[in-house]
């Protein structure tokens, strides 16, 4: 197998890493909410992709949690207003 003759000098092995800079991260916006996100990159405030929903974000799963919450509290007063009167009877 062959093996170097000489040892490479630091200055030599830096020219060669030169160019192995980082680059600056490229940030657009997304298509729905306009929020800053990076490419090909699920939007994590709104769950869109290329125009698709994709995943549920928090704000969805709080309006969902709301909306059974409301419901739940109707169930409540109504069950309560028939009981109201059931008594009154």
């Amino acid at each position: 197998m062959p093996v170097p003759k000489r040892k490479r000098s630091k200055q030599r092995q830096n020219k060669r890493m030169a160019n192995k800079g980082l680059k600056p991260a490229v940030i657009v916006a997304c298509q729905t909410c306009q929020s800053p996100l990076l490419p090909h990159q699920v939007c994590k405030e709104c769950g869109y992709y290329k125009g698709m929903k994709v995943i549920r974000t928090k704000a969805d799963r709080f309006h969902e949690r709301s909306e059974k919450f409301r419901a739940q509290q109707e169930k409540a007063n109504t069950m309560s207003a028939s009981e109201a009167a059931s008594e009154t009877k």
